[in-house]
């Protein structure tokens, strides 16, 4: 379909989609770009071979439905996304969501809630919630990013130090406790393969960064564990191959089968229920939630970098897409990856053509390499995921923000890290932000200040012009929910003395419903009084509100002015108009 074409069909269905290739065809598309995409998407596909089976291992299900899920989705997000950069695969953060998943409810279960998320994503995105992600505070982001690394880390340790362990628990105490029953059966071989693979991860890099460390350390550790094996029979590690099998046309393949991803129904034999999709929801909106939050995180970073701009609703469409198809070939879900973004952005990509590459070259991977898969050891891939634990929780910054930040903000980061650790990542991103809401809300209403103005202390007006009998109340800053009763409260103390009140709201620059409550109250309080009012300087949002609620209709002693000069000369107007003891004259005096 042309960049025209896919313009109207996203024009008609209403969905930002295919936004950042549209673009990058719009530019002009050369060979020379192709070249340079073509070669990005190789690096990128070396980087994310490792990766994936290592982060569908530690889910629960075989090496391959990682594979799948970079493949498939992987294309489909780069091509209907809205971010130039970005590469989609299977990622560290969904472990802690997937693994308890894949354990209540199954291989089926899991890929329905992926295909539920992938509804729930483009729904996101049609309703253009993209850029609503950027107002999650950053200590919550800190604090279940460095959360959701330490279990991470946790769970690798059992084949990072050859653990005889069956089945973990849920609870992250109780996973402690049986790793612990379990030291006894630490295996030397397993932890000299994930040392050794830990050494070449951290050191390569230091030498050179052309060649892709992962490849290098995965690659040698399988060399040298294999190597091993053959001259000295007693040294023995899990590997791939040991641990996952596959039948194929009735023969048993170890390791990964040499196949493309096939089609299937995610939900199993059975179909899927009702029932099914109500114990899913919560599931699979977890899985919505961390995919929007860290795919438009990894796309705002790939932005800094690039200097480029991506689409938000875009991006979530091209993600709900691509998990909505994805399960249907046997892949988990799948978000945005930060490391293999940077990746692909250093290695030169132009456009969403090398994700896309990537993606065919796993593929081919597969279909070419797909035998030598079964001899990595699994100590050496859990020492992959430690080091990629270890990147994510970015702990410099963790141990940075707790030292200078203020303290409400650190109480959220660390209330977030230990709900992400002990419940889950849904309750930490839903206490922290209710949190971090009602301490904006205190922080904003402290921001709004209000004081009552003596002809002394007038600034606007000439202090002779302010005729005995009229009081000035200024008010500055957002007149909403965190400040408003507190703002008016002080009017309840206008002197007995006082026969007309101006209200200066020049500095007011918003207002909301409980601001506009909280003033009609007071209004109706100055009524009683027997007081006249005048709002002055209303900025044009809160004139708006005032309008809409027909202020000056539905208070016979209210009226509006456009200054606080003319607010004060109204109100002396209106003193001489009107009696002491009588309500001020309905007349159309507002300017």
């Amino acid at each position: 379909m042309s960049a025209g074409g896919q313009a109207n069909v996203s024009s008609a269905l209403n969905l930002p989609f295919a936004v950042a290739l549209r673009r990058s065809i719009q530019q002009g598309y050369t060979l020379s770009r192709l070249r340079r995409d073509a070669l990005a998407g190789v690096v990128v596909a070396i980087v994310a071979l490792p990766l994936s089976m290592a982060l569908a291992i530690s889910v629960g299900v075989p090496p391959q439905q990682g594979l799948y899920t970079a493949i498939i989705a992987g294309f489909i997000v780069a091509l209907a996304g809205g971010s130039k950069h970005q590469v989609t695969g299977p990622t560290a953060a969904f472990i802690v969501i997937l693994a308890p998943i894949m354990t209540k409810y199954g291989f089926s279960g899991l890929l329905t809630a992926g295909l539920m998320a992938g509804v729930l994503l483009i729904a996101m995105g049609t309703a253009r919630l993209g850029r609503f992600i950027e107002f999650i505070p950053h200590p919550v982001t800190t604090g279940f990013t460095a959360g959701i690394a330490t279990v991470i880390a946790t769970l690798q340790l059992k084949d990072a130090l050859g653990l005889a362990v069956g089945r973990m628990p849920d609870g992250y105490f109780e996973k402690i406790a049986t790793l612990w029953n379990a030291r006894a059966s630490a295996s030397l071989s397993e932890v000299g393969v994930a040392t050794g693979t830990l050494a070449l991860l951290v050191l390569f890099p230091r030498i050179t960064r052309s060649v892709p460390a992962p490849l290098v350390a995965i690659g040698l550790v399988t060399i040298g564990a294999t190597a091993l094996h053959h001259f000295f029979p007693g040294f023995h590690v899990a590997t791939i191959g040991s641990r996952f099998h596959t039948i194929v046309y009735g023969h048993e393949v170890a390791g990964i089968p040499r196949l493309p991803p096939t089609p299937m129904l995610p939900w199993g034999p059975h179909g899927m229920t009702l029932g099914m999709v109500r114990e899913l929801v919560s599931p699979a909106f977890a899985i919505a939630m961390l995919g929007a939050i860290e795919s438009l995180l990894s796309a705002v970073i790939a932005d800094a970098m690039t200097g480029k701009k991506h689409d938000p609703n875009a991006e979530l469409v091209g993600l709900g897409l691509g998990n909505i198809v994805v399960p249907f070939f046997g892949g988990i879900a799948a978000t945005g990856a930060l490391a293999r973004t940077a990746t692909n952005i250093r290695a030169g990509a132009t456009s969403p053509v090398a994700s896309a590459i990537h993606s065919l070259c796993v593929l081919a991977s597969i279909l070419v390499a797909a035998p030598l898969v079964a001899y990595v050891p699994m100590a050496s891939l859990a020492g992959l995921l430690l080091v990629v634990a270890w990147n994510m929780s970015d702990a410099r910054h963790f141990a940075h923000t707790v030292r200078v930040a203020p303290r409400s903000d650190v109480v959220v980061l660390v209330l977030c890290y230990v709900l992400t650790v002990v419940v889950d990542m849904v309750a930490a991103i839903g206490v922290g932000v209710v949190l971090a809401a009602l301490l904006f809300m205190k922080r904003m209403s402290e921001l709004t200040s209000a004081r009552m103005l003596a002809p002394t202390s007038m600034k606007d007006a000439d202090p002779r012009s302010l005729p005995p009998g009229v009081a000035v109340y200024e008010i500055a800053g957002p007149l909403f929910f965190g400040a408003a009763q507190r703002a008016m409260g002080a009017l309840d103390t206008v002197n007995p003395g006082v026969r007309a009140v101006v209200l200066a709201l020049g500095a007011v620059p918003v207002i909301d419903a409980t601001g506009l409550v909280a003033l009609e109250s007071a209004l109706s309080r100055l009524r009683h009084g027997k007081k006249i009012v005048v709002i002055a300087g209303p900025l044009p949002q809160p004139r708006t509100v005032f309008e809409k609620a027909s202020l000056e209709d539905a208070h016979d002693h209210v009226f509006l002015a456009e200054s606080l000069d003319k607010g004060i000369e109204l109100a002396r107007d209106l003193m001489l108009l009107t009696p002491s003891s009588a309500r001020p004259p309905p007349v159309a005096a507002s300017s």
